[in-house]
């Protein structure tokens, strides 16, 4: 089976814009966030608009000898589901451009359960049953998954945020599998959508190198020093009215 991360990355981001360009130290945001994804050696797409705007992410990614789609703004769903066609992905990982410091060796430890589990309906992630700190989220799922919620999802909801016709059992035939951990730190916000935001990742990297540290050392440094954690702790995640329909069962 063919299996591929697709990363999507926009400049237009409404509460800090051009977010993913914004640097540390030498690097961009997201150049950070594909660093961390390529310790997995698997094939990566930088799924992005095609609003000219958006034609430097592309470039980007032709420098960076990666995957390139580029589709609609709004309809997101359609833009993951048109990249893993072009690029004949039979298993999609998605993850977004707004986790400079995801873990490739967290999301292949996923890939290994999944793969464990592995039938075509199986829908696995460490997102809806939360016990990961925000900023290291993964979804794994097959395309004939994704190719069924491109053809039945008409909810604009559905079509903006890619996976909420899969995790909400629409076609009532989706076994969800959640990948938890042990202590929880889902209070923690490791991720970047506002100024607080990259300050905090800004303190961790250029202070404390953390960019080279896998999850459970960022965050158990989060833990050690909550003066830090502070920084972005009153930021509150967009809410998208996601509802659960199914209990998750786990490993």
């Amino acid at each position: 089976m063919n299996i591929g991360i697709i990363t999507q990355a926009r400049t237009s981001s409404t509460r800090l814009p051009n977010k993913v360009l914004l640097p540390i130290g030498n690097k961009t945001l997201l150049q950070y966030h594909i660093d961390r994804l390529q310790e997995t050696a698997l094939p990566l797409v930088v799924a992005t608009t095609a609003l000219p705007a958006d034609d430097v992410l592309a470039t980007f990614a032709q420098k960076n000898d990666l995957f390139c789609f580029r589709g609609s703004q709004d309809n997101v769903l359609s833009r993951y589901y048109l990249a893993a066609k072009q690029y004949g992905f039979d298993i999609v990982i998605r993850v977004t451009s707004d986790c400079p410091l995801i873990d490739g060796t967290l999301i292949l430890q996923g890939l290994h359960t999944y793969l464990t589990h592995y039938h075509a309906h199986l829908y696995y992630s460490n997102t809806l049953e939360r016990s990961y700190a925000r900023g290291f989220d993964f979804e794994i799922f097959s395309f004939f998954l994704l190719e069924n919620a491109y053809q039945n999802a008409t909810d604009p909801s559905d079509l903006e945020h890619v996976t909420p016709y899969i995790h909400q059992n629409r076609s009532r035939e989706v076994e969800l599998i959640q990948h938890t951990t042990t202590p929880n730190h889902q209070h923690q916000r490791i991720t970047v959508d506002t100024p607080e935001d990259f300050l905090l990742l800004k303190t961790l990297i250029e202070n404390y190198k953390a960019h080279t540290w896998g999850y459970q050392k960022i965050s158990q440094f989060l833990e050690n020093n909550p003066e830090i954690a502070q920084i972005n702790a009153h930021i509150t995640q967009k809410q998208y009215g996601f509802i659960q329909e199914q209990t998750p069962t786990k490993p």
